[in-house]
């Protein structure tokens, strides 16, 4: 008997222990529990502590009120132009009537999958796969539409559908890489085709510009170069009228500039012809009587230096008489050789001595 009432009130302490276990229930947040009293659907217990009848109230499903993720497996799907994709999808949602969610349906994770898969197939059905490819946000704003509408009997609000991937096959995407390969070197094409053009008409521009400022800047330099000879040879005029140079100066100079006349490198035959020397006996002439009749007089002050210019006329005389003398035999030569026989043509020229192109005879003035 002693050991009896010990173990008895160890059962009734257990029973007792397992009653306050059935009878307390603590529902965390964000979570519903349903309810049932012999089979039937009783309440439902909300987050905090709950009383329920021991042996009698049974929790039948414990529901999550919380957003849920469910990512679906890839579905073939079939489109408009017979091609065959795979979709993979992902859905949002969340329970927001939780006896509706326990009873309505047995599996309502199920029924969301197979639902969103048939209205994929209609919606994916009906597009081409182009459109299928670039229409995302209205297929997902179309399989939102649908599943929010079958699912909201069911207690659930669908919030989201998105289409993670849509896979076409190897071929196709063998051909969309070809053809976005070549639009790219179309593009590239182009872009380098502007670039060639533009830079081609800047340096057009350029070259433009360039020559209207060389063309600017030689016209510039030939003014300036004309005036330059302008002013120098009124400055040169200028100073021949106010040194006054007599007959035999000029005489001289012009004698001076017959060796650089013959001198030139294109001159390759100077044929002198033999009235050259009477030519300068008339213009030896003609210039002493315009200096006579301008008033050519030697100045005062070059008086003492007449005779070295007399001396150094004469020998300038020497050598251009000597000089014609041998360029005249040179032509007969010539011209021997190419008849073959004497020499004909030209008339030896009369002799004329130095002292002639610079005394100035009145009779040589005359025939002049």
């Amino acid at each position: 008997m002693e050991l009896v009432i010990p173990v008895l009130l160890m059962a009734i302490a257990l029973i007792g222990v397992i009653t306050l276990a059935k009878a307390v229930r603590i529902v965390p947040q964000q979570r519903q529990d349903v309810v049932e009293r012999l089979g039937k659907y009783k309440r439902t217990l909300n987050p905090g502590l709950n009383i329920l009848v021991p042996f009698v109230d049974a929790v039948r499903t414990k529901v999550d009120l919380r957003e849920q993720v469910v990512s679906f497996p890839p579905q073939p799907v079939i489109t408009s132009d017979n091609l065959v994709v795979s979709i993979d999808t992902v859905l949002y949602f969340k329970v927001v009537d939780s006896v509706r969610a326990t009873y309505e349906i047995s599996n309502f994770l199920q029924a969301i999958e197979q639902l969103t898969v048939t209205t994929l197939r209609n919606v994916i059905g009906s597009l081409d796969l182009e459109r299928a490819l670039t229409s995302r946000d209205q297929i997902n704003r179309h399989l939102s539409g649908v599943l929010d509408e079958t699912t909201g009997r069911w207690g659930i609000k669908v919030t989201r559908v998105e289409l993670k991937a849509i896979e076409p096959p190897a071929s196709i995407r063998d051909s969309m890489e070809k053809q976005m390969r070549a639009e790219r070197d179309r593009r590239a094409a182009i872009l380098n085709a502007e670039g060639h053009k533009q830079s081609q008409i800047l340096t057009a521009e350029g070259e433009k510009q360039s020559a209207v400022l060389r063309a600017d800047g030689d016209r510039q330099a030939r003014i300036l170069q004309a005036e330059g000879q302008a002013k120098a040879i009124k400055t040169v005029f200028d100073a021949i009228h106010q040194a006054n140079p007599s007959q035999k100066v000029l005489a001289y100079q012009y004698l001076q500039a017959l060796p650089q006349i013959a001198n030139g490198s294109a001159n390759k035959v100077w044929i002198v012809p033999a009235e050259l020397t009477k030519a300068l006996e008339g213009m030896g002439g003609a210039l002493g009587g315009l200096s006579r009749m301008v008033g050519d007089e030697p100045a005062p002050e070059a008086a003492g230096s007449a005779g070295e210019v007399e001396r150094e006329a004469a020998e300038a005389a020497q050598a251009a008489a000597a000089a014609a003398q041998q360029i005249h035999d040179e032509v007969r030569v010539a011209e021997a050789q190419a008849t073959g026989g004497q020499p004909q043509g030209l008339p030896a020229p009369e002799p004329v001595s130095p002292a002639s192109l610079l005394n100035d005879p009145a009779d040589q003035r005359e025939r002049a």
